[in-house]
């Protein structure tokens, strides 16, 4: 596996690939890869012949009050892990490489009112940090697909949005989410969770079913099903930021008779945020 820290190697390295009409999936991570993240690669190996892999601790989709200075960094342990699976190139650039000025001053990319909820309204600039760093990834290695994890739900959904309205000719690919034994989504969040802290994020799993559950059968109380779900969060033991059941596509809120549907949840343990979703077709 090769591993490059700048845009003109990365680059040099696709243009290579693409004489000898090899095409090229990209995984963007932010390191400290987990089984999930192995999976994203995976399904990124069956749908082109190059796997390229970003490994970039992102500064500007963090708050100020958020764990960037503390995010986990394993960018060795991640090299093996890379490597072991057949990744072609690992992609670790600097901040400057990614950011040419300084962040503050740099451009932008925004996508209007879908970044403005659930977890949008509780991170406040976040997905704005998201789709500037993929834009740049995209336009750094141009790839013809990339992969994403479906656990961050709503990021997908903005990137989606994204290359439809800047027309980026790439194509995005969901990768169904990893859990661990007891449902709890795998995250590279997770190393700061105890374990007894792990038992208890359960619930937001065992939430999720009973939603997807209850829609199935028929509900559409949709704010009073969100409530109860609330109730079921909170007695758990976790804080949380949100339930909500929203339309698959544009996460607009859903109608008696939506045809699919994804249910998110959002909630804090031990220091922890941890988020995740269940797509439901009611049936």
């Amino acid at each position: 596996m090769q591993q490059v820290h700048t845009v003109d190697e990365l680059r040099s390295a696709v243009a290579a690939w693409r004489r000898a009409g090899e095409s090229v999936a990209l995984v963007p991570t932010m390191g400290n890869l987990h089984d999930g993240h192995m999976s994203l690669v995976s399904l990124a190996a069956a749908h082109a012949e190059r796997i390229v892999v970003s490994v970039f601790v992102n500064p500007t989709q963090f708050g100020p009050n958020e764990d960037f200075d503390s995010y986990p960094r394993t960018l060795d342990q991640d090299s093996r892990k890379l490597a072991e699976v057949g990744v072609d190139l690992l992609f670790v650039p600097s901040v400057r490489e990614v950011y040419p000025r300084d962040v503050s001053l740099s451009t932008i990319v925004s996508v209007p009112e879908i970044t403005d909820q659930l977890c949008g309204a509780h991170r406040p600039g976040h997905f704005d940090g998201v789709t500037s760093v993929v834009c740049r990834l995209f336009n750094i290695c141009s790839p013809d697909v990339a992969v994403f994890g479906q656990k961050d739900y709503q990021q997908l959904v903005v990137l989606r949005q994204m290359v439809a309205d800047l027309h980026l000719p790439v194509t995005l690919i969901a990768a169904p989410t990893a859990r661990s034994r007891n449902g709890l989504a795998l995250s590279s969040r997770n190393g700061g969770l105890s374990e007894e802290d792990r038992q208890t994020a359960s619930a937001i799993f065992e939430t999720l079913e009973f939603i997807a559950s209850e829609l199935r059968r028929g509900r559409r109380d949709f704010v009073t099903l969100q409530a109860e779900a609330i109730e079921l969060i909170s007695a758990s033991g976790l804080e949380p930021d949100y339930v909500e059941i929203r339309t698959a596509d544009t996460l607009r809120a859903p109608a008696a008779d939506s045809a699919r549907l994804v249910v998110l949840i959002a909630a804090r343990i031990g220091g922890v945020r941890l988020i995740d979703n269940l797509l439901v077709d009611p049936g």
